[in-house]
């Protein structure tokens, strides 16, 4: 059997980071020899990081880390790698989107290649110009980086050690698409495995704020130095 390390990123997350701990918890200790869950409090400004360290105190495999300041989604997933102890990494938001079903769906193809690359296959629960977003940004980078991924930010799953070798450069929501490209390109294998999320009721995303969309912009030139010009 396999160990994973969830890192669990949440900014403002209040209403979901409680049931997003505690429902992963019975599914992990049924499918894992161990694991550890990383929840990152982003600099919250709500009961995120008091609610997060409550769970800390129920179960000693969840550790909180509180950012002093808001540092991002890349930044945390990264610090995240760092601190993996496990076999296997991945990251779940720490809105409660995932359904505990994809989740395990998604287990149950471990080890099948070097990478489990889940894609959402129930998209219209996203509002439109989130769906348009999407597909124009998976478009532009299977074009930019001959790749023919069929999402590139779904809940991936790696092996700690081919993902600790990978120098992650962005902070930004692009972070995946910088680890999924660069080790696509490093000859890695993959599946890709269709999931379902739930629909958001509470508390409100941050990823189309404007600084998240000029982050990946900037995210995306450098990657593209990276693979072509280094």
């Amino acid at each position: 059997m396999s160990s994973l390390t969830v890192v669990v990123p949440a900014l403002n997350e209040e209403k979901n980071i409680d049931a997003t701990v505690t429902s992963l918890v019975p599914l992990l200790e049924k499918v894992f020899d161990d694991y550890q869950i990383l929840v990152f409090d982003d600099a919250s400004r709500d009961r995120t990081g008091e609610i997060a360290d409550s769970l800390a105190v129920k179960n000693r495999k969840v550790q909180v880390i509180h950012n002093p300041q808001t540092m991002g989604l890349g930044y945390n997933y990264k610090k995240g790698v760092e601190l993996a102890k496990k076999d296997y990494i991945i990251m779940v938001p720490g809105d409660n989107e995932i359904t505990i079903e994809s989740l395990q769906t998604i287990f149950q193809h471990l080890g099948e290649k070097d990478i489990v690359v889940p894609y959402t296959n129930n998209m219209e629960v996203r509002p439109l110009y989130r769906r348009l977003l999407s597909k124009t940004y998976t478009w532009t980078n299977n074009l930019l980086f001959r790749t023919n991924l069929i999402y590139f930010n779904g809940p991936v799953v790696h092996k700690r050690e081919l993902l600790q070798k990978i120098d992650i450069r962005t902070n930004s929501f692009a972070y995946q698409t910088e680890i999924l490209v660069k080790m696509i390109h490093n000859g890695c294998s993959y599946v890709e495995v269709p999931i379902y999320i739930k629909e958001r009721t509470l508390g409100k995303s941050n990823a189309l704020r404007m600084k998240n969309i000029v982050r990946v912009f900037k995210s995306t030139l450098d990657l593209l130095k990276h693979i072509y010009f280094k």
